[in-house]
């Protein structure tokens, strides 16, 4: 089990001292790379549309859409498995079958399907690992795209094999494109953790500098205040 999900353990680096948070925080995000807009990302004519995408610990997913202009609401939860293990404490064997997901309201007039793609694999997750993101290891960590209709799907495959093929990552893309099954909401206490608690040491290290990279490679895709 990652060291963030140790209650006692997450609570003291909580109260780190400002030396310790500056020590931790790297210059920029890892593995950022900003890539190409999709080529297949067909317009939808509707104000509202659904996603719902996996990069490893929502706390960060969630918290970088939330900054994304078109983005009408996240919320961090679980896919994949069952209501029965639809909890935090029971994910962390990797057994439950759930990936840590968010779930994206957003105008498909102001962003595009294809642009959260773009902007999930250029900033927030690394689409050449397997069952892992950053500092946290199992399958509940996967990046995993999850279609919530034919056109999204046509879209996954077409910008995977895009960005396959265009030679940006030194690993093959592995992401999975999986079936929608039943999302889950997770603990009010994991909502919006991100702005809630911008000085936990986790969000220091691994998740600011994503929210950084997305306002240095993309300013024009940036929300003036985050979504709720």
């Amino acid at each position: 089990m990652p060291w963030r999900g140790r209650p006692l353990l997450r609570a003291l680096m909580a109260l780190a001292p400002a030396a310790l948070l500056a020590q931790c925080a790297p210059a920029q995000a890892e593995n950022v790379v900003k890539l190409p807009a999709a080529l297949i990302d067909p317009a939808v004519p509707a104000k509202r549309a659904t996603a719902v995408l996996a990069g490893g610990c929502f706390w960060g997913v969630e918290g970088v859409f939330a900054h994304v202009k078109g983005v009408i609401s996240v919320e961090s939860g679980y896919h994949g498995g069952s209501a029965a293990t639809a909890r935090y404490e029971l994910t962390h064997d990797g057994t439950s079958g759930h990936a840590e997901a968010v779930r994206i309201v957003y105008n498909p007039s102001q962003v595009s399907y294809g642009t959260l793609l773009r902007i999930l694999f250029s900033v927030i997750a690394d689409p050449t690992l397997k069952d892992r993101q950053g500092p946290d290891v199992g399958s509940q960590y996967r990046a995993a795209i999850v279609p919530l209709d034919a056109m999204q799907r046509q879209v996954a495959a077409a910008y995977l094999a895009q960005i396959g093929r265009g030679g940006y990552f030194a690993r093959p893309v592995i992401v999975p494109i999986e079936r929608y099954k039943r999302f889950y909401r997770a603990e009010a206490n994991h909502q919006d953790f991100m702005r809630r608690h911008p000085r936990n040491p986790y969000i220091v290290r691994w998740d600011a500098p994503k929210l950084a990279a997305l306002k240095r490679l993309f300013p024009d895709r940036v929300r003036a205040t985050p979504a709720p």
